[in-house]
C-alpha cells in the first residue's frame, strides 16, 4: 500500500513541476502593461488614421474617398484634406471631385467635415495649389 500512495505522490508533484510557471519580471512587465493602457488612451498611428478617416467619410457621405491630399496632426487631434468623386461624368476627366476637410479626435474618430472646394477632375488648379 505504501507504493500506492508514494505512486500517487510522485504523479502529482510531476504534473505540478509541468505547470507553465510565470517569472516574476514578465508578471511585473504585464502588471505595467495593464495599469499604463488604463490610464492613457492609446493614440492611433497615422495610418490608422487615414483608414479610419476615409471610412467614417464614406458612410457619412455616401461617396467614396480617392485619396488624401493633405494630413496634418493638430493638439486636439488630426485634420486632412480627402478627394472625393462627387459626380462620375464621361470622359473621366470631366467627373466633378471635392476636397473636403476632415477633422478627427485624438483617438481617430470624426469630429466633423466640411466641402471645401469643388472641380473637375481633369482641371488644373487655380488658386495658388490649393
Amino acid at each position: 500500500m505504501s507504493n500506492t500512495k508514494n505512486t500517487s505522490d510522485s504523479q502529482e508533484s510531476q504534473q505540478s513541476s509541468r505547470k507553465p510557471q510565470r517569472s516574476q519580471a514578465s508578471q511585473t512587465s504585464q502588471e505595467s502593461q495593464k495599469s499604463h493602457s488604463s490610464h492613457e488612451p492609446r493614440r492611433p498611428k497615422p495610418m490608422e488614421v487615414l483608414r479610419e478617416a476615409r471610412a467614417q467619410l464614406a458612410e457619412l457621405t455616401g461617396m467614396t474617398a480617392e485619396s488624401v491630399s493633405s494630413f496634418e496632426q493638430t493638439e486636439e487631434g488630426w485634420v486632412l484634406e480627402v478627394e472625393v468623386l462627387e459626380l462620375e461624368r464621361v470622359p473621366d476627366t470631366m467627373s466633378l471631385m471635392a476636397s473636403y476637410q476632415v477633422e478627427l479626435d485624438a483617438e481617430g474618430q470624426l469630429t466633423g467635415y466640411r466641402r471645401a472646394r469643388r472641380y473637375e477632375r481633369g482641371r488644373a488648379d487655380s488658386r495658388g495649389g490649393r
